[in-house]
């Protein structure tokens, strides 16, 4: 038997294809050669250490059926595989199973032994900011769901339902930064996990050299080493047809063997484009969680710490103005106040509204929102918890009387709007009374402080 072997395998190859869709056939059972069959152990050369993983764990049961029909009972199945290509650099590995026999179930079989921890890897740079932190990374409602599942992450890399976590935002909301506190958190509690932050398009050029030096295996051995993979842009693999391929087996390795994988895109999963549909599936396998544009209120704690952190002082007034105005990213906050502090340095002035005014906008985008009547009367309304309806009545009731009031007062300082045309629109009012309102909510609201308190939280509520 020993001689003919190579005839023997190609009579196992004619059953496997009848028994399995041609396109599976053609793609893993063609490739493989016959390499000897001594003391009755049949070895089989494969051409990729991803290769042997997927034959052991999607056709161990046929082969094992079918080289019993063939070989005998009893007969070992071993694997080479080789190393580049290259037949005469090959790596030795068994099957799961010492035997291919099905008439012996008394037979345990042994451990697989990843092809990959043979090689014992260097200590890993794990790329992380160490500036990058949880406590610095401030919470507010666009965040708070990610900030929390990522600490959780970070106290039990692999052991929670978020595996993978699939971070998405538009640029510059911190997803970065979220991604590489999980990294650093989970380096602060045990630093000798492999954890590794790298972009995808650093993933990319590493791949293609990979290629071009022929060491595509041990790309792939060095990510399969990792412990907590935490990926940036992964976005950028759309369309990379050869990149997605290597990475679906480097994710399918790490998250069988218990591995944490942290992604941020800039679009959840499903608006993913030109990404293979076997990996779209596995991103939305455990969490995906949106982190959104910073509220007014996140806006104003992060730019309160960075001003305390830089050492710098700015006033209040100045503060609130940057925050209601650099509404986009984190990004543009810090830029701001590096900006300020460099002016502020340079030409030896105080830091103003003015000075503020200038830098936003020459480097970031100034939303200017629209305060129109209806969203006067809405949130003044709100403001006193009462229905808008009541505004438009003939009630004089004290509370219902001073909400209208205010809500022309506002109108009029905010809209572009005549006195008449207010009246119009609140309660159908005649020109002299939203004259005579306007100047009774401005002359009690230089001497009631309770008003005053009250119309200065509503304002605020307005231009949010």
């Amino acid at each position: 038997m020993e001689s003919n072997y190579v005839a023997l395998w190609d009579r196992c190859l004619a059953i496997i294809k009848d028994n399995i869709e041609e396109s599976a056939y053609e793609h893993w059972f063609v490739p493989i050669k016959p390499y000897s069959f001594r003391d009755n152990a049949l070895t089989l050369l494969v051409p990729s250490a991803f290769f042997y993983e997927y034959l052991e764990e999607k056709y161990l049961n046929l082969l094992r059926h079918v080289m019993c029909r063939v070989f005998g009972n009893g007969v070992q199945l071993m694997y080479k595989v080789a190393v580049v290509q290259n037949p005469q650099a090959t790596m030795e590995l068994e099957s799961t199973t010492k035997s291919i026999s099905i008439d012996k179930p008394t037979i345990k079989p042994t451990n697989v032994i990843s092809p990959f921890k043979q090689y014992v890897y260097e200590d890993l740079n794990p790329q992380l900011n160490p500036n990058y932190t949880f406590e610095n990374y401030y919470a507010g409602e666009s965040n708070l769901l990610a900030r929390s599942t990522g600490e959780a992450v970070a106290e039990k890399p692999g052991k929670t339902p978020f595996n993978p976590m699939f971070i998405y935002g538009e640029s510059g909301v911190g997803k970065t930064h979220l991604i590489q506190a999980i990294g650093v958190r989970i380096k602060e509690k045990d630093p000798t996990k492999r954890v590794l932050y790298v972009s995808t398009h650093l993933f990319q050029v590493q791949f293609v050299n990979a290629r071009l030096s022929n060491k595509v295996n041990d790309f792939i051995g060095f990510y399969q080493s990792i412990d907590v993979l935490l990926i940036d842009d992964v976005q950028e693999l759309a369309n990379q047809t050869k990149t997605q391929n290597t990475f679906f087996h480097i994710f399918n390795h790490l998250h069988q063997t218990g591995k944490q994988l942290v992604m941020t895109s800039d679009r959840p999963p499903k608006m993913l484009e030109g990404m293979e549909p076997r990996l779209l599936t596995r991103f939305k396998w455990g969490l995906t969680v949106a982190v959104e544009r910073p509220d007014y209120s996140l806006r104003k704690n992060i730019l309160v710490n960075k001003i305390k952190q830089d050492g710098l002082d700015i006033k209040e007034e100045v503060i609130d103005y940057i925050a209601r105005n650099a509404t986009d990213n984190v990004r543009d906050l810090e830029g701001v106040i590096v900006s300020l502090m460099a002016q502020s340095t340079i030409f030896n002035k105080e830091i103003t509204i003015d000075m503020a005014e200038r830098v936003l906008n020459n480097s970031v985008h100034m939303e200017k929102k629209q305060i129109n009547i209806d969203l006067i009367q809405q949130t003044v309304c709100n403001f006193y918890d009462l229905d808008p309806k009541l505004l438009q009545s003939k009630s004089r009731k004290r509370e219902i009387a001073q909400a209208r009031q205010i809500a022309m007062y506002l109108s009029k300082k905010y809209t572009d709007l005549s006195y008449s045309r207010i009246g119009d629109n609140i309660g159908k009012r005649d020109h002299a009374t939203v004259l005579y309102a306007c100047k009774t909510i401005e002359d009690q609201y230089a001497i009631d402080k309770s008003l005053h308190a009250n119309i200065d939280e509503i304002e605020e509520i307005l231009k949010r």
